[in-house]
């Protein structure tokens, strides 16, 4: 029988790239330049590529009539299992490319670490994955050097991102009940191992886009990995699963 807290690690992962992936793809058509709109479109494709494959995982330990569609569109919003920083507003440019640096940081030093993994689906997928997600972090870091060390008002747009989003990173590291339950059965990954790196190459980003880190005592909202969302999460799942649910079972 498969243990619950693999299949919320799971869809845990599989939530991250696909909330994200949904928030990014509103920028499709609406970029400040053309390749770049295209850059961060690609970029949520990659992500729902990600998704794809921890949500078939998923499927397959579930069992039953689950399938990947049914868990990206059949799910309400407490049954999401995302860091909430994938869901928050993306703001201007600056805003959703810093957030970008700052998951995929995250994800680079996590799938990095997952690859490893003695659970074979997981440790595929996070191969795979890492593989798109370098890219990401060199595109969205090369975005936070050019704002943060360019013009008065690029340096004031990324301070005020970072103001934004910064109180989101917490969470990131913060494990829940079945992070804690795959790291003890020796399938994930103890997020609090991977911190370090994480604000290591963060710090190193920012010293070179002269941003200032904020404080480390500063307070962090947690509760997505819990269902615990905010109140734009249902929006985005209002748009992403009109379609499903409206027309149940509809094929094109």
């Amino acid at each position: 029988m498969t243990k619950q807290y693999l299949i919320d690690y799971t869809l845990q992962l599989a939530d991250n790239a696909l909330i994200l992936a949904q928030r990014n793809s509103e920028w499709c058509g609406h970029g400040p330049v053309l390749e770049q709109d295209i850059a961060i479109s690609n970029i949520s494709l990659d992500l729902i590529g990600q998704a794809r494959n921890f949500y078939q995982y998923a499927a397959t330990l579930i069992g039953g009539n689950a399938t990947e569609d049914s868990l990206a569109y059949l799910r309400d919003a407490i049954d999401f299992k995302n860091n909430l920083i994938s869901e928050i507003l993306n703001g201007d440019w600056a805003q959703t490319v810093l957030r970008q640096f700052l998951v995929s940081t995250y994800q680079f030093y996590l799938y990095d670490a997952l690859q490893k993994s003695p659970d074979q689906q997981l440790a595929a997928i996070a191969e795979k994955a890492l593989k798109e997600v370098t890219y990401h972090v060199r595109w969205s870091s090369e975005w936070v050097i050019r704002l943060g060390d360019g013009t008065s008002e690029s340096k004031q747009r990324i301070e005020k991102a970072l103001e934004e989003i910064w109180p989101y990173t917490g969470e990131l590291f913060i494990p829940v009940q079945h992070e804690t339950d795959a790291v003890t059965a020796g399938i994930g990954v103890d997020p609090k191992m991977i911190e370090e790196n994480w604000k290591q190459k963060v710090s190193t980003v920012f010293s070179e886009a002269t941003l200032t880190l904020p404080p480390q005592n500063i307070w962090m909202h947690t509760g997505g990995k819990n269902g615990i969302h905010t109140e734009y999460l249902g929006y985005i799942l209002a748009e992403m699963q009109f379609m499903q649910r409206a027309y149940p079972s509809a094929e094109w």
